[in-house]
């Protein structure tokens, strides 16, 4: 099947190529981000391979349809940049990768949240200056800290066994309580419980249209002052403008994220010799208690393998006609 992959890297190439060895499908690897105004590219494929940042609208799903796209396969877990209603409404199915290293992404959290107490970003900075001063550098245990864990899924059960590890009290907030988290000692609470209760709030939960800006003005009340607050999901689950504020009135007295609203204009691109014009990134930036990493939490050797497997063999059970286990359907949560 000839396919096309979109947002690709030279690491996408590698890992994809490999697999394909054992598939056998034609892989066209295009730089650029799918959008209404590159889909042109898409013609002649039966598919496209996407990733988080390229915008699959409406807009754009019509155009695709229109030059003979019928499958739709996500190199990622979440699907909330795919317009699913009109993917169904013009017969395109859309797969995605459910699993492929939540290893990779709590291991990630965890590394921020350790940067973050200890000042790892700033310490290595004095010592290559020679400043071997420890004032502003003061952390806190996190044997006994307590830590608030929203979405137990399988990123947020390998979350809290680390943290279990670390002696922490953890609590959780999940539709669905975990069996393996409870097992661990894992405290189910409401959402406002958690918030007042806990050190240290990390989000593990998808992007939907309830949660969108989870952490606002009115859940940052409710936390704890000089809580710390690491997102590796999605960008949108918390409201900038107001995390900013709460940073500045020192209610958040940590930030750690993996991820960023308005992302797809920045991650995954060198821009070191740009001026970039947002304004709210750049702010937040400027504060010393805020460690930004760029969409890298799932960026490991075994998670890429995992995604390049489940994505071939996505692409491969469409073309001979297979139902597909990984299928998205519009009513999906």
């Amino acid at each position: 099947m000839k396919v096309a992959v979109f947002s690709s890297k030279s690491y996408d190439h590698q890992f994809l190529e490999a697999e394909n060895l054992a598939h056998g499908h034609e892989l066209t690897f295009f730089e650029p981000r799918l959008t209404h105004e590159t889909a042109s590219l898409a013609a002649g494929y039966a598919a496209i391979c996407v990733f988080i940042n390229d915008t699959v609208d409406g807009e754009t799903l019509r155009a695709i349809a229109a030059q003979g796209v019928k499958l739709i396969a996500l190199r990622s877990a979440g699907f909330n940049h795919v317009d699913l209603k009109v993917a169904a409404q013009l017969g395109l199915l859309v797969v995605r990768v459910p699993a492929y290293s939540p290893y990779a992404v709590a291991e990630h959290a965890t590394a921020l949240i350790l940067a973050l107490n200890r000042k790892i970003y700033r310490a290595y900075n004095r010592v290559r200056d020679d400043n071997f001063a420890l004032e502003g550098l003061l952390g806190f245990d996190l044997h006994g800290s307590t830590v608030g864990i929203v979405g137990t899924g399988k990123v947020g059960q390998c979350f809290a066994q680390i943290m279990h590890g670390f002696g922490c009290r953890l609590l959780a907030y999940d539709p669905y309580p975990n069996e393996v988290c409870q097992q661990l000692g894992v405290v189910y609470v409401d959402l406002p419980a958690l918030f007042a209760a806990s050190d240290i709030v990390s989000l593990h939960c998808p992007l939907t249209p309830a949660n969108h800006h989870l952490i606002n003005a009115e859940s940052l009340e409710q936390m704890k002052p000089g809580v710390m607050l690491i997102n590796t999901s999605r960008g949108a689950l918390l409201d900038t403008t107001a995390v900013i504020e709460g940073i500045k009135a020192r209610k958040v007295g940590y930030l750690g994220i993996d991820v960023y609203e308005q992302e797809e204009a920045l991650f995954f691109e060198d821009l070191s010799n740009t001026v970039i014009q947002d304004d709210t990134f750049q702010l937040l930036q400027s504060f010393p208690n805020v460690l930004i990493t760029a969409h890298q939490a799932f960026f490991t050797r075994d998670a890429l393998k995992n995604i390049a497997e489940t994505t071939l063999a996505n692409i491969t059970a469409f073309a001979e006609g297979q139902p597909c286990v990984n299928q998205v359907f519009s009513a999906q949560p």
